[in-house]
This record gives C-alpha cells, structure tokens and sequence, in this order.
C-alpha cells in the first residue's frame, strides 16, 4: 500500500506560479505511473497531468499544457508539479494519485478510476 502527502499548496495571485509536491511512502514508488487531479468546488475531479514510472513519458490536460509540468524523483520517491502562469480557474484542490496497473507496464493514464491510491489534497488559490 502507498501513502500518499501532498504539499505546495496556497494563495497566489493570477500569473503566479506554485510547486507542488507528493511525497510517496509504503511501497516501491518507480513502480508506480503517477498523476495528479483536481476538483473545484461543485464540480467534478478531472485529470491535469500523468507521468510514467520512468518519468520519460509525461501527458498533460489541454486546459494545463503548456504551463504545468509534471516531473518525478524516483530516489526521493517524490512526484512535483510545476504550476506557471497561474489563472484564477486554476483554483481547485490537488491530489496526486498512484497507478499500479500501468506503471508496470510502462503507460499512464487520464483516468481517475485507473488510479489505485490517493493522497489527501492541497488547496491551490489563484485570486485575480
């Protein structure tokens, strides 16, 4: 079983930027593809980004891409997101989220019901 913590979170103003961080414990982290989600208020969680075991394979959201970056620290067994030009719809709570299926097969996913173990979010607030 993996135990997942996120960190990172808090206020920024739009334009800003924010890292967060997940950090892995309980289980072999590299074998695992990892993601990270979010969820505003009323709506619906929905994938941002994902990256491979290796981290040599990334996948990103179109409402993010381009401003996010996902990377990951096998030895520190420690996922990041890089958050840049930060917009005010960005506000929603994070979660970081563990894929044990496809991580042993080298893939990733956007799914969240693909996704085995979840850590319990940070909050990201972008004021305008």
């Amino acid at each position: 079983q993996v135990h997942l913590v996120e960190s990172g979170g808090g206020l920024v103003q739009a334009g800003g930027s924010l890292r967060l961080s997940c950090a892995a414990s309980g289980g072999t982290f590299s074998s695992y593809a990892m993601g990270w989600f979010r969820q505003a208020p009323g709506k619906e969680r929905e994938f941002v980004a994902a990256i491979s075991w290796s981290g040599s394979t990334t996948y990103y959201a179109d409402s993010v891409k381009g401003r996010f970056t996902i990377s990951r620290d096998n030895a520190k067994n420690t996922v990041r997101l890089q958050m840049n030009s930060l917009k005010p719809e960005d506000t929603a709570v994070y979660y970081c989220a563990a894929d044990r299926l496809r991580g042993s097969r080298g893939g990733i996913s956007q799914k969240n019901t693909d996704y085995d173990y979840w850590g319990q979010g940070t909050q990201v607030t972008v004021s305008s």
